[in-house]
């Protein structure tokens, strides 16, 4: 949890907001940002929820250093979704097979944003939430069946041992002289190489860990939890910031006559 900025994951705003009430507030934020395909929604989301990360002490920009894969990933899905849109509006450049016009690249920077703010939102959940929480609100307060909340208990865990094995990979292969510093393809080719290193680790452990659950009896029946989720003031605070993100984004946009539905 060093993404954390002078605090832990439980001492930090979000933390010690309840598990049951920041999953809902996933969906709905998500949900929202998923119908929304303009700049103006997605823009004010992701400064949103910047300051939202701010409140709750985590630093910005240490989740930028440690996810920009994700946010690579939603430049390149802007930049693909501004080549491919409809070239209407002023054209911007028109250079051989790139053709980019005002409204394609709108629709570009829009996508773009919106996947920033969807991965935000997702390490908000993440970094603040312990899976042992996330388990006793999935089956206390949502009710859910003891083996799914079980296996999304296992899952959750292992995406930080995930992200620990592929830092360890990347460590093992600069010490064997495999550093970034091979070139373009020298580059993709190891990325690759050490992608198809972590999913085998992954596999391999998913394997295992099935095994040793079946073994000791988990999901063949009710079980009983020990701890018992509990709601306080912040909860109440939280829902309500969370809820207005979406809210005064969208209401933004509205006004500003720029709000398009997505379909």
């Amino acid at each position: 949890m060093d993404l954390l900025n002078n605090a832990t994951a439980a001492d930090s705003g979000l933390g010690r907001v309840n598990p049951a009430v920041k999953i809902l507030l996933l969906v709905a934020l998500t949900v929202a940002f998923l119908v929304s395909a303009d700049g103006v929604t997605s823009g004010s989301g992701v400064l949103f929820l910047v300051l939202v990360m701010i409140g709750s002490r985590i630093d910005p920009r240490n989740v930028l250093v440690r996810l920009w894969p994700v946010f690579t990933a939603a430049v390149f899905s802007g930049w693909g979704t501004a080549l491919l849109s409809p070239k209407t509006g002023d054209v911007l450049l028109d250079v051989g097979p790139f053709l980019f016009t005002a409204d394609s690249v709108d629709a570009g920077i829009a996508i773009a944003l919106r996947g920033c703010a969807l991965a935000m939102i997702s390490v908000l959940l993440l970094l603040t939430t312990d899976a042992r929480e996330i388990g006793d609100s999935l089956a206390q307060t949502f009710r859910l069946p003891s083996r799914f909340v079980l296996s999304a208990v296992a899952a959750f865990r292992l995406v930080g041992i995930m992200i620990t094995e592929w830092e360890t990979l990347a460590a093992a292969r600069r010490a064997r002289g495999l550093g970034p510093d091979r070139g373009i393809l020298g580059n993709v080719g190891g990325f690759a190489t050490q992608a198809f290193s972590l999913i085998v680790q992954a596999l391999r452990r998913a394997s295992r860990l099935a095994v040793t659950m079946e073994a000791r009896g988990f999901g063949a029946g009710p079980r009983t939890w020990v701890h018992q989720p509990e709601y306080s003031w912040r909860d109440a605070a939280a829902l309500a910031i969370g809820l207005g993100i979406p809210v005064v984004a969208i209401g933004l946009s509205v006004v500003l006559g720029t709000y398009r539905f997505f379909h």
